[in-house]
């Protein structure tokens, strides 16, 4: 069995919202994919961007930051939102105090009826 990769992402469009799912980990090694993928899902200019990270794993400092920088880089022309909900994701956004700037939601469609309405 070859090994998996140690993230993998994918870009779906809903009414002009960019989902940007992400599996795997979130560390310095894959952070460039991971910013790729978000650089990406941005091209075709979305309403909203909606980062999901309930299939990850581990997500590091690295990824907080590419998180945090993002959120810098859309608000004011799209909303934003990041789902996480488990003890590898939604916990260092807490523990950081990132939840205070991120609209952090525990599901996509909490997450999407979120930006619907700020749109």
């Amino acid at each position: 069995m070859p090994p998996k990769d140690p993230i993998s992402t994918s870009v779906s469009y809903d009414d002009g919202i960019a989902v940007l799912a992400v599996t795997g980990e979130i560390d310095l090694a894959t952070i460039p994919a991971f910013e790729l993928a978000i650089a990406d899902a941005l091209t075709q200019r979305p309403s909203a961007l909606i980062v999901d990270l309930s299939a990850v794993d581990f997500l590091a400092s690295a990824g907080l930051q590419a998180l945090v920088s993002t959120h810098e880089k859309v608000s004011g022309t799209a909303g934003f939102a990041v789902v996480a909900d488990g003890p590898a994701t939604s916990r260092p956004i807490e523990l950081t105090g990132l939840d205070q700037i991120l609209a952090l939601h525990p599901s996509l469609s909490q997450a999407k009826a979120a930006v619907k309405a700020q749109s």
